[in-house]
């Protein structure tokens, strides 16, 4: 009898990565882009010039890519997620009683 051999995924616990994109990333990349197409209908349902709403769609998809692979390269995989966790904390802890520590 004949044994299967299956392949090995050498990717487990490793971050997804798409053209350059890691992890959350790629999430906000997808949510940028979908309000951009938000955008497009908005202005298409105004009426507005259609040069005039896609030289603003084309405009604001640049935008949007420009800042999340600005924010990509600056705070890599986990960073971006552990800056706003440290703004969150108190800078300073002020205690006028050491009746809590006894």
């Amino acid at each position: 009898m004949a044994s299967k051999q299956y392949s090995i995924n050498k990717g487990i616990n490793k971050s997804l990565v798409f053209k350059g994109l890691r992890a959350q990333y790629i999430g906000y990349m997808g949510l940028g882009l979908l309000i951009d197409l938000l955008f497009y209908a908005v202005l298409y349902m105004l009426r507005v010039n259609t040069y005039t709403t896609l030289l603003l769609t084309v405009t604001l998809g640049a935008l949007i890519t420009a800042i999340v692979y600005h924010l990509n390269a600056t705070y890599g995989e986990h960073g971006l997620s552990k800056t706003l966790a440290k703004r969150k904390t108190p800078k300073i802890i002020r205690s006028f009683s050491r009746r809590i520590f006894r």
